[in-house]
């Protein structure tokens, strides 16, 4: 009788654990409302701050850092100006760059700047800071000037 009460505990305990695993892992991915806010607090920090000022806090800094959301800028010709979870890429000219499946991820940006202002890249992939992981990424981007300001959400 005693074994069967501390299996039923022991199994009980690990349902729980595996639920709230998915729970703790949900909660480490910002989500769709989360990215398009920091994109707008981005975009009042530079208004507010000046560019200088906010690309050093969004590469930087902590204040646009939250789990796997992190604040990019690009200007309109592909080269990084700021870059939240990779500083290497800062300066460079990143037109070309593609994902693992070849779909030109800062054109894709770039493109959408240009043509709608703000709005949704969705369907490529991208290594997320996390996980190490290369997963699928969405990214809400606005145009501010000649430079965009994105952040993506991760699809694990």
């Amino acid at each position: 009788m005693k074994v069967t009460g501390f299996l039923k505990a022991f199994l009980g305990a690990a349902v729980v654990s595996f639920m709230m695993s998915g729970v703790s892992h949900a909660a480490d991915q910002g989500t769709a409302a989360e990215a398009e806010a920091m994109v707008k607090k981005a975009v009042a920090y530079i208004k507010a701050n000046g560019p200088e000022k906010a690309y050093e806090e969004f590469t930087n800094g902590k204040s646009f850092k939250d789990r796997d959301l992190y604040i990019i800028v690009y200007d309109l010709n592909g080269k990084n100006l700021a870059q939240g979870a990779n500083p290497k890429l800062v300066g460079k000219d990143l037109i070309g760059l593609k994902d693992p499946d070849g779909k030109p991820l800062i054109q894709m940006f770039v493109d959408l700047a240009k043509s709608k202002g703000k709005g949704w890249v969705d369907g490529y992939k991208f290594l997320n800071p996390v996980s190490q992981k290369i997963e699928g990424k969405a990214m809400y981007l606005e145009r501010v000037g000649e430079t965009l300001v994105g952040c993506g959400i991760y699809k694990s």
